[in-house]
């Protein structure tokens, strides 16, 4: 085996990351790390190679350049597995209408909800879109963030979906992170298609999914699907669509009732059913039985001021790996703080310190089908890693709206360096 001993780039995050510390479950030591020990990480080529106690360190990797993390705390770079990062305008007005007592149908009436998202995102160009886009990423990727997932469904006719998707991938290069698109063309019904939901299904269905995935646009198939959406029987076409396309499959399902959603997508072997505050014991069963992962989403039920929690003991119980994620969209979940977000599953959901992080990593790396890359410490893995200027993981989900970050690694580079 070579090892290339001159020195890497001035950004590489090749060489011996010395005296970390890991936590529990979201590292997968080479050597076993004794409790209260301090672990090396070797990095070279922009892939961990070694993870293990900084006594165990292989003679052959001495020689390497030394970053030394002086017993900061150690993670996986974040997951952020469920937004709607890409769209145009805000919709600050109607949080300040609803305050003033307005219903949601009475926003509706007045132009607003997702369709004045929509009507914005149609009007704006591409590059207006990178632009603000761009804008909130950085503020994700500023906290740790290595992947997210990016939906469509504010432009809700091909050229606009294709738009919104194409600065999706755009972002991936520009910020050199890992973005997972999904199509969200059955996301509500656009203004054209008044009462003709099965037309407009049609047309995502035949038109949409065919031309988007052929320009490489789509890295899986999500729907809403609720009583103010689709329905079950939409829901399906789509599915078919997409599974006769070969793509992945995940689900809106049972925010603001239970539709039966979580069992349909479990029949397709979805990544994740997310929300699911209303779902049924039949479907907590049905996604533990086909791994389908449960995404949490704390700032949309605190938002919308929900009363009904998703059933946290019975996924628990069930075995469910559950993930947290921002739902960054205009409309219900204006945040950009995946640890924000885990504080919020915490206080609001009532979820463990060890089930909040391994939300924002492992489990939500499960949710993108990025579990060999992401979401995990462990050696054959590409390097996204955050040092973090706290002593235990407690505090990273302790704090409200503080940003802890030291240094972090994204695609092997670093990022951002801790002072």
């Amino acid at each position: 085996m070579q090892h290339n001993h001159h020195n890497p780039l001035p950004d590489s995050a090749d060489g011996v990351w010395h005296r970390l510390r890991l936590v529990d479950a979201l590292a997968r030591p080479d050597v076993p790390v004794p409790a209260d020990a301090l672990a090396s990480l070797v990095v070279q080529q922009g892939q961990v190679v070694w993870l293990g106690p900084v006594d165990a360190l292989p003679p052959m990797y001495a020689g390497l350049p030394r970053h030394d993390a002086a017993g900061l705390l150690a993670t996986p770079g974040l997951v952020d597995c469920h937004t709607h990062l890409v769209y145009g305008g805000q919709r600050a007005h109607e949080f300040a209408m609803r305050l003033e007592g307005a219903s949601y149908e009475e926003i509706a009436r007045a132009g607003g909800g997702i369709v004045s998202s929509v009507t914005a995102t149609r009007m704006a160009s591409e590059e207006a879109l990178l632009a603000s886009a761009q804008a909130r990423l950085q503020s994700l990727l500023d906290e740790g963030l290595c992947a997210i997932e990016i939906k469509s469904g504010y432009g809700l006719a091909l050229e606009h979906e294709r738009k919104q998707l194409r600065v999706a991938r755009r972002l991936a290069q520009t910020c050199g992170v890992t973005v997972r698109t999904t199509f969200l063309g059955a996301h509500a019904l656009p203004p054209e298609f008044a009462g003709r939901s099965q037309a407009y299904i049609d047309l995502v269905c035949q038109e949409m999914l065919p031309a988007l995935h052929a320009e490489g646009l789509v890295d899986a198939v999500d729907v809403f699907c609720e009583r103010i959406a689709f329905s079950l029987a939409e829901t399906e076409q789509v599915f078919e669509a997409a599974t006769r396309l070969g793509l992945p499959v995940k689900l809106h399902a049972e925010q603001l009732s239970d539709m039966g959603g979580v069992q349909l997508a479990a029949r397709y072997g979805a990544l994740s059913c997310d929300h699911i505050e209303h779902v049924s014991a039949a479907g907590v069963a049905a996604m533990a039985q086909a791994g389908s992962v449960a995404v949490l989403l704390p700032g949309a039920f605190y938002f919308l001021r929900d009363t009904q929690l998703p059933p946290i003991a019975a996924l628990r119980a069930a075995g469910v790996p559950m993930a947290v994620s921002t739902d960054h969209n205009p409309g219900t979940s204006p945040t950009l703080s995946l640890l924000l977000m885990a504080h919020m599953a915490c206080t609001l959901f009532r979820l463990t310190v060890p089930e909040a992080l391994a939300g924002i990593t492992t489990h939500a790396a499960r949710a993108l089908g990025l579990q060999g890359s992401h979401g995990l410490l462990a050696s054959g893995r590409p390097a996204h890693f955050v040092l973090w200027s706290q002593a235990e993981a407690a505090q990273l989900v302790y704090w409200l709206g503080h940003r802890p970050v030291h240094t972090i690694v994204r695609q092997g580079r670093i990022a951002r360096r801790g002072r």
